[in-house]
């Protein structure tokens, strides 16, 4: 793996927190990945997200659409998002890297923070928006705007577009992977770590699809039954950190320790929370056929070996989450309008597109699916800088 582009620690002279910036790669001039605030985030962490941006970006190629990969990058704050000073870290933040993100980084939600948040936040550090430097990009910069504001104001039962067209690629991505294997939707049992943004609404597609989610687990633990819970009232009775209230629990729904989500009886394991929550000792106890990666590095390298050599298969994060980023620029350039039932039909035939690929390559070159991610991507970086360049 070749070195970023640019890698910078930011240390806060208020309170002494650091935050990190690292652009992995630049496709005419500019960058694409989000801002995470989480405590223990580190420099390293960053910077393997950065090169995950890379990838989903160039994953996402098509040559015929109006959207262009860019490259990838990714901010991070050492800061718990619940401390009372965290948000007056994040306006400190933003101001310091005011400058790159008026000229070659795109930025966004990520774990922790809200696009709401960002977007407040972005404005009193003095940014016309936190995706600016793309503009210059665009054919018609205000058509363009006007397109992606009316597209997050779109909702669905009560939803936004922009906390849902995540999760409906994930849910595709589980969707493509059975329909590969010939396993029905009617019977298969998913458990899902996080009911937040991407989780709540992974869990919500592959329900409506006929799948029975099994147990979801949040940060007071494990809610369980074998027969299916109701995902819908679990859903409605989350607080703004996607933490289920207990109270909306059936009678035939268990509390269970948090870490209990892995070892229950379920094909398709969704970690769609934290990263590194997969390590080599509790990988022991799955007995899930396929782990679909909703959240960034969820599955550690070592213990991704030991699932691989078990026949448990890993979807990688760069492709399973990607449908986010690239519903923003989708958008954006145009590609789609600002339509909820557009926005999903795109996104599931991109995302079934690209597993179907990535599945296929590692048949084909009887490896893992991520190997295969990468080697796809390994096909597309020299393609994309040949046509566009590193700088504008």
């Amino acid at each position: 793996m070749t070195a970023p582009l640019m890698s910078l620690t930011w240390t806060d002279h208020v309170t002494g927190r650091q935050g990190f910036l690292v652009v992995d790669r630049l496709v005419r001039g500019v960058s694409s990945g989000g801002l995470r605030m989480r405590p223990g985030c580190t420099l390293d962490e960053v910077a393997g997200l950065a090169r995950g941006m890379t990838m989903k970006e160039a994953l996402h190629y098509n040559p015929e659409g109006r959207y262009v990969p860019l490259g990838g990058a990714k901010g991070g704050i050492d800061c718990d998002p619940q401390d009372p000073v965290s948000y007056g870290l994040l306006v400190r933040y933003l101001r310091a890297m005011r400058p790159y993100i008026e000229s070659f980084w795109t930025t966004g939600e990520d774990l922790g923070l809200t696009q709401d948040l960002v977007d407040r936040a972005a404005a009193e550090a003095g940014l016309v928006s936190s995706i600016q430097a793309v503009y210059p990009l665009l054919d018609d910069e205000t058509t363009a705007r006007r397109r992606l504001a009316d597209a997050f104001a779109v909702e669905v039962d009560g939803i936004g577009l922009d906390e849902l067209v995540g999760g409906c690629g994930v849910a595709e991505s589980v969707l493509a992977a059975l329909d590969r294997a010939g396993v029905p939707y009617a019977g298969t049992r998913v458990a899902v770590q996080g009911l937040g943004t991407m989780g709540g609404a992974t869990a919500r597609f592959l329900t409506r699809a006929g799948l029975a989610v099994v147990a979801v687990a949040d940060v007071k633990g494990t809610i369980a039954n074998p027969a299916g819970l109701d995902v819908d009232t679990l859903l409605a009775a989350r607080d703004g950190y996607g933490t289920a209230d207990r109270a909306a629990l059936r009678p035939g729904d268990r509390e269970l320790p948090g870490e209990d989500w892995l070892s229950v009886d379920a094909e398709v394991l969704v970690p769609a929370a934290v990263s590194y929550a997969i390590d080599t000792t509790n990988q022991q106890g799955i007995s899930a056929r396929w782990i679909v990666e909703a959240a960034n590095m969820p599955v550690l390298p070592e213990a991704e070996e030991l699932l691989a050599a078990r026949g448990v298969i890993v979807l990688p994060d760069v492709v399973v989450n990607s449908g986010t980023n690239a519903w923003w620029w989708w958008t954006l350039f145009g590609d789609i309008g600002a339509d909820a039932d557009e926005a999903f039909a795109h996104t599931r035939r991109s995302m079934r597109a690209l597993i179907d690929l990535m599945l296929a390559r590692a048949e084909a070159d009887d490896t893992t699916p991520r190997a295969a991610a990468h080697a796809i991507v390994a096909d597309r970086l020299p393609v994309i800088a040949e046509r566009f360049g590193w700088y504008r």
